[in-house]
């Protein structure tokens, strides 16, 4: 089985997308590797340990069974718990709720 058939396997066999990690020298298979691999785990290490992730620094999260991949410490995180709501108010008197377009 080559490389890239294992590569295809995991894509579509595992339940789980926490962490991977692919190491080589080879610029274009690292390449390949990481868009073959994008949906197999929430954190992707090229050369590096799959366990670098360092808290406060670097969002961490999976997908698939792992998690909802929501990256815990990324900015937006807070919003998971949340609702956003646009609130706009004028401080204008409003003569009336038309558009100029609505007036002919």
């Amino acid at each position: 089985m080559k490389t890239y058939d294992v590569m295809e396997l995991l894509q579509k066999t595992t339940d789980y997308a926490l962490t991977g990690a692919v190491f080589a020298e080879d610029k274009d298979f690292l390449t390949r590797a990481a868009q073959e691999l994008k949906y197999s785990c929430g954190n992707f290490y090229i050369n590096d340990k799959s366990t670098g992730a360092v808290v406060g620094q670097q969002p961490f999260g999976g997908s698939r069974l792992s998690g909802t991949n929501d990256k815990a410490g990324a900015p937006h995180y807070i919003s998971r718990w949340g609702s956003y709501q646009s609130v706009k108010e004028s401080f204008t008197k409003l003569n009336t709720w038309k558009y100029p377009y609505m007036e002919n």
